[in-house]
């Protein structure tokens, strides 16, 4: 594959990661998300204006980059492709959170002179019955709970233990890094891949149900 001649050193060396990554090289994967992490966060930052959504869909970003990192061609700078990935996935997000608001104003027009209060009302009346789900709902609940943390005992222990800790525990990557002692790019990189592996041995599992 032709590398652009025009390449920085920066994009060279950026590149030489890539190919490392494509190889299964998980430090690769790390010093590309130590290398753009905070620039990819402003940038989400300064789209959506809300810090725990940009921290969320600069994580997404790079999932999305780090599992089509076989797509990435060096015609153009890494960076670039990260950076139009990131954008892309912000506009998305953007779409839908318009849309599920023009529902929400839909449907208060439809029911004739229905107040913000009576929708949030509506909402909040949902929320709780979601969190007192019927007997039949909670035995459901119970059994997928049971099957993805039989999922999870199946990963590797370090992968297993980083999904434990972010999802069962509910600890933020900070924490995670301290109680670990490992950088916060690290724990992220990871939990990354701990996620990609994770929905492939759902999606086999749930491939082999009745």
């Amino acid at each position: 594959m032709n590398v652009n001649p025009d390449f920085s050193d920066k994009a060279k060396r950026d590149y030489e990661l890539v190919v490392r990554a494509q190889n299964g090289n998980e430090q690769a994967f790390t010093e590309l998300l130590s290398s753009y992490k905070d620039s990819i966060y402003f940038m989400v930052l300064k789209m959506v204006k809300s810090k725990p959504d940009a921290e969320d869909l600069t994580i997404e970003a790079f999932g999305k980059a780090f599992r089509n990192i076989e797509q990435y061609s060096p015609e153009f700078a890494f960076s670039t492709w990260l950076f139009k990935i990131a954008s892309n996935n912000c506009i998305d997000f953007l779409r839908r959170k318009k849309t599920r608001q023009l529902d929400t104003i839909s449907t208060s027009a439809s029911d004739g002179e229905t107040t913000m209060g009576e929708v949030f009302a509506k909402e909040a009346t949902m929320a709780l019955k979601y969190d007192a789900p019927d007997p039949e709902e909670s035995i459901i609940l119970q059994q997928k709970h049971a099957m993805l943390r039989e999922v999870v005992a199946n990963l590797k222990p370090r992968y297993r233990e980083l999904i434990e800790m972010r999802y069962f525990d509910e600890l933020s990557y900070e924490e995670i890094s301290e109680k670990l002692d490992i950088p916060l790019g690290t724990v992220k990189a990871q939990l990354f891949r701990s996620r990609e592996l994770l929905y492939e041995m759902l999606k086999e599992r749930n491939a082999h149900l009745p």
